[in-house]
Formats: structure tokens, C-alpha cells, sequence
């Protein structure tokens, strides 16, 4: 993600181009924590504790009350999974077909449509206000947080305080717990529901405290900014302020598929050999809010195909390895087929994927690679 900007999502955003999150978020916010894997609860750490210690000394300086810290640090602690996930982000390079795979995939289309129509008085009253186009708004809900299903359920303050104690990013984990506690401040939400991802992205959309901070809006009038409620209505009209104030035009659209020939505009083509897009400003505006040339497209396709527009006509090429996305979907089906379960089929090798292979090879008394090939698709 765009750190100095925005978030660590928990959704197919944190997927992008130059790094990787977890492809299958943590489910739905739950105010017990009940869902949450044990290094994501809180440990006895007394560096931790001192380091807290210190900052609630200071907290007056932020404009916090003691009132407002006491309820936003209680039953809060380190999470040693917070600062595993940090640190484990790795970095590679993932094609953009792998990506566009997930982002705009047949069931997050398929539910992008359902949950555009079932909102589609509050998308088109928020593109009348703002100017941004009621898919778009649709589609960047469906990449954060699957429409609404995985908005996360881990305590901001307790992910924003230990990384801020970690120290490899401090002061801007920092600036994210002050950000948070002033909005328990602020009365927008209670301590128990301030839940978010990992490093503290929070809502449908997956705003970071300090974009909420600054964009979040209360479009329901009822006296609070709830991104975190089961309506999504704040939580987009926040998304639509955001782009709205960044850069996006009314009435344009974000960019489009171009052929091989097409030369003129601002052409991004992000894998080579494969589809090439003539982009607009408001290709930009996406990239405010994470800035990733796939991040942009694939917020731009999957509101195309929300809007009912087919899929992209330009196929992708064979990868490194010499197979094409239904080589890879073949693969998988028959390596779960044959009992080494790949948890799913969509032509992306993931870690699933390179397990389930290394188990068949390893069956077979084959080399233990974990990676795909034509010939251990023919094997199978």
C-alpha cells in the first residue's frame, strides 16, 4: 500500500502488484475478537507496557483526555501477530493476470452486481453529491472488504500502539493511534468497535485513522461517522469525499482496453504482452487511494463488469513457466482431484497451490519444486 497515504488492507487491495497480503482476509468484524488467531491477541510484553506508559504521559499534548485513554487502552495489549505481519510482507512480483484473477473475479462480480443493486439509491445519490461514478464507489468496496464481509476484527489501538512500540515505522503508527483515540474522542465509535485489519485499516472501505481523520463523512446525519456499521452508507460517501478531493472528474471515466496499435494518450500496459489501457486523470485519482497501476485497473474493470461490460479482450501471455491461466486452473483441478487439496480453483499458484504441487511431487518421488509445469500438468 501507499503508506505515507493510506492503509494495510485486508482485501484483495493488499494484494498488489509489488507485495502480498493474505489472499483470504480474516471474516466478517465481530466485537468479541472471537474470530481472531491466537498471535493477534494480547501478550504480556512490559516493553510494551512502558512504552505505553510514556505515551499516555504525553497524551495531553495530543488533545486526549485521560478519559478517553483509559477506555481506549482497556483490554487492549502487544500483538506479536501484528508485528509478524509487518514484517513478513513479502516482496515480489505478481502479474497482473494473477491479479485481475482475484480482484475481479466471477464471485466478486457476481456480488458486486447484487450489492449494487440492493444500494444503488445511496451509490447514485453519493455520485450526484461527489461526482464519482456509483460503480467505481461499488467496486472499491468489493477489493477492501468484500462488500462488507471481511472489514476485520482486530482492535485498532492494540495494532497501531504495538506497531507504534515496534518502532520500524513509529511515528506514522503513531500518528495512527493518536487518530484513533480521537475518534472515540470524537463519539463516533465505542472502544469495543474500533476493529479494523492488522495495521488498523478500518471499515467497509478500509480507511487508515488519519484518512478518516480527514475524509470521513456522516452521510446518514445521524450524528456520527460509522464506516463500521453494517450500512455502508458513511463508509462510501467517506470513499467518494476521498476521490472527490483528490483529483476525480465528474463525467469521466477512469480509462479503458486499447488495441496493440493504439498509441496515443496515456497508455499503462503493466505486464508485458498483455492488455493495454488508455487511462484518464481519474486513473490517477484511483492511485490517491492506492497506488498501484493494478490496484487502479482492477477498481476500474470490476466497476466495468459491475456495470454489466464484458471481460477484457486482450489475452494474457504464458508465464515463466510456460502455462497459460486455464493451463493453471487445469492443474489445479487436478491436483485436488487426485487428494492435494489447492483450496480452490482460479489459476493463481499461490502458497496452497506450490503446497499442494510439492505434495505430489514428493508422492511421486519426484524433486520437491512446488512450482507448476506443463509437464506435471501432463503427469496428472
Amino acid at each position: 500500500m501507499n503508506l505515507t497515504r493510506r492503509h494495510f488492507g485486508i482485501g484483495i487491495a493488499a494484494l498488489i502488484v509489488t507485495g502480498c497480503s493474505p489472499i483470504k482476509p480474516v471474516g466478517r468484524s465481530v466485537s468479541n475478537g472471537a474470530g481472531l488467531s491466537a498471535d493477534l491477541r494480547p501478550v504480556a510484553n512490559p516493553a510494551y507496557d512502558a512504552w505505553v506508559a510514556a505515551f499516555r504521559g504525553r497524551a495531553a499534548s495530543y488533545g486526549l483526555s485521560q478519559s478517553t485513554l483509559s477506555a481506549g487502552f482497556r483490554n487492549t495489549g502487544y500483538l506479536p501477530g501484528v508485528v509478524t505481519r509487518d514484517r513478513n510482507q513479502t516482496e515480489f512480483k505478481r502479474s497482473l493476470e494473477d491479479y485481475l484473477a482475484i480482484a475481479v473475479s466471477e464471485e466478486r462480480i457476481t456480488k458486486g452486481r447484487t450489492a449494487f443493486a440492493r444500494h444503488r439509491t445511496t451509490l447514485s445519490a453519493l455520485e450526484n453529491r461527489y461526482g464519482v461514478d456509483a460503480e467505481i464507489l461499488a467496486a472499491i468496496w468489493g477489493l477492501e472488504s468484500f462488500y462488507g464481509e471481511r472489514r476485520g476484527d482486530v482492535p485498532v489501538v492494540s495494532a497501531t500502539s504495538t506497531l507504534a512500540f515496534d518502532g520500524r515505522r513509529g511515528a506514522f503508527f503513531e500518528k495512527q493511534l493518536i487518530a484513533a483515540l480521537k475518534i472515540l474522542q470524537n463519539g463516533d465509535i465505542t472502544a469495543d468497535r474500533l476493529t479494523g485489519s492488522w495495521a488498523g485499516a478500518m471499515g467497509h472501505t478500509q480507511f487508515i485513522p488519519t484518512s478518516y481523520e480527514a475524509f470521513a463523512v456522516d452521510f446518514t446525519n445521524d450524528g456520527r461517522r460509522d464506516i463500521w456499521s453494517d450500512d455502508p452508507s458513511d463508509a462510501l460517501a467517506s470513499t467518494a469525499a476521498y476521490l472527490a478531493r483528490n483529483g476525480w472528474t465528474r463525467g469521466v471515466k477512469w480509462g479503458n482496453e486499447v488495441g496493440a496499435t493504439v498509441s496515443s494518450g496515456n497508455i499503462v500496459q503493466p505486464q508485458a504482452n498483455g492488455p493495454r489501457f488508455a487511462v484518464t486523470g481519474n486513473f490517477s485519482a484511483l492511485k490517491r487511494y492506492n497506488n498501484s497501476d493494478a490496484y487502479a485497473i482492477g477498481v476500474g474493470h470490476l466497476a466495468d463488469r459491475i456495470g454489466g461490460a464484458g471481460p477484457l479482450r486482450t489475452a494474457f501471455p504464458p508465464d515463466e513457466n510456460g502455462m497459460t491461466k486455464e493451463d493453471r486452473v487445469a492443474l489445479q483441478k487436478r491436483l485436488t482431484a487426485a487428494g492435494f487439496d489447492t483450496d480452490g480453483v482460479d489459476g493463481v499458484i499461490g502458497p496452497n497451490s506450490q503446497k499442494a504441487i510439492s505434495a505430489y511431487q514428493r508422492s511421486r518421488g519426484l524433486p520437491v519444486t512446488g512450482v507448476p509445469s506443463i509437464e506435471l500438468l501432463r503427469s496428472l
